[in-house]
């Protein structure tokens, strides 16, 4: 069984139409590549934030999906968005090709100073169960945004999960991660890249999973908090993109072979255009 995943490294602002633009341009350009489901980053449609224009962003959601479900691409797509219970999510969204909503995934490690700060995610968030959604018969696959799968210890005040562990002992084979890192030029940011791969390489190995992950590429100067691509379930890097910019990457995951080679770097492929 294979799955061909895309995943979309893009500037993500607060203009929602803006946001959505892109992502139907690169939904479009993921089904020329034969991509059977498009990742995108952390509140890549809403923006990052909770105060977002509800109305504009479920008619761009509306959009979006059509799109989507129109170019027969699944979506694993980073949002905020405020369910029919009246509170906020910050979701990854799974859609499949034909566009059947298979349910969301709402960020669990949501960051916080110790003691919670007004501010924090903590306070404007919702949580929910954590879960697995069947795919396709024989694959489950999970969702993880940013903070789940690092537990950055300067941003999580509650004891690590291991969320990646979690989902792999529920049945999932592929994690969808969307990332939204803040990052400057200093030493923290390149200290915080470095202990964000790790992460991710030591928790995909260690569950056996396969983790295809995005990260936030605004500022477009500099480099992300963490790297994008697609980690095998041995850890190492099946692919990869630049470390900074607009970049898509298309990748298919051997899912009966297990991981790929352990070491090197291949290059995604297709990038931007």
């Amino acid at each position: 069984m294979n799955l061909r995943v895309a995943g979309l490294q893009m500037p993500v602002g607060t203009d929602i139409a803006a946001n959505g633009r892109l992502i139907e341009e690169y939904v479009q350009r993921a089904a020329d590549a034969g991509a059977e489901i498009l990742l995108t980053p952390e509140g890549a449609l809403s923006g990052y934030r909770p105060d977002f224009d509800r109305a504009a962003l479920a008619a761009a959601l509306d959009r979006v999906t059509a799109c989507a479900r129109a170019r027969r691409v699944g979506l694993a797509l980073g949002t905020c968005f405020a369910e029919a219970d009246g509170r906020c999510y910050n979701q990854v969204r799974l859609y499949r090709p034909g566009g059947d909503f298979l349910g969301f995934h709402a960020k669990t490690l949501r960051c916080a100073g110790s003691p919670p700060r007004p501010s924090d995610e903590i306070n404007h968030y919702a949580a929910c169960e954590l879960r697995t959604f069947e795919w396709a018969p024989g694959l489950r696959v999970g969702a993880l945004i940013c903070n789940d799968v690092w537990a950055n210890p300067y941003w999580t005040p509650m004891p690590d999960p291991h969320l990646v562990r979690q989902l792999a002992d529920k049945g999932a084979r592929v994690i969808f991660h969307a990332v939204n890192g803040g990052r400057d030029a200093g030493e923290m940011s390149r200290l915080n890249w470095q202990y964000h791969e790790v992460n991710l390489r030591m928790r995909a190995g260690a569950a056996g999973v396969w983790i295809v992950t995005v990260d936030n590429a605004e500022p477009v100067a500099l480099p992300c908090s963490a790297p994008s691509g697609v980690l095998n379930p041995t850890g190492a890097w099946a692919c990869r993109a630049p470390d900074r910019g607009l970049q898509l990457f298309v990748h298919t995951l051997e899912l009966d072979q297990g991981g790929g080679p352990a070491n090197g770097q291949p290059p995604c492929r297709p990038g931007p255009g």
